[in-house]
């Protein structure tokens, strides 16, 4: 599992049969600090997660295995929201 935050939402009219109905979202990855670690990213949620939310989130089979329908042609799916994160006791940054 890895953290992210949600930047943006994606609006697809024509998928696969598989993902009717998943909401798609653009999410950023982040570091053990809560710092943007890379290039957003399309990711399926599973979770009713919104923008501004800290997600955690299953890249690789294991993302196809959190949606209602398994073994769609997915990349990644968020499989949570983050409330707080702490780094060796430290609160580095929260969710809410």
């Amino acid at each position: 599992m890895e953290l992210a935050r949600v930047v943006g939402t994606v609006v697809a009219t024509r998928k696969v049969p598989g993902l009717s109905g998943v909401k798609l979202l653009l999410v950023e990855p982040l570091d053990d600090q809560l710092q943007p670690a890379g290039e957003p990213f399309v990711a399926c949620d599973s979770c009713q997660a919104g923008v501004g939310d800290i997600v955690h989130w299953l890249g690789g089979r294991e993302a196809t295995l959190a949606l209602p329908v398994h073994y769609v042609p997915v990349d990644a799916t968020i499989i949570g929201i983050v409330d707080e994160v702490s780094v060796a006791g430290e609160r580095v940054g929260s969710g809410l």
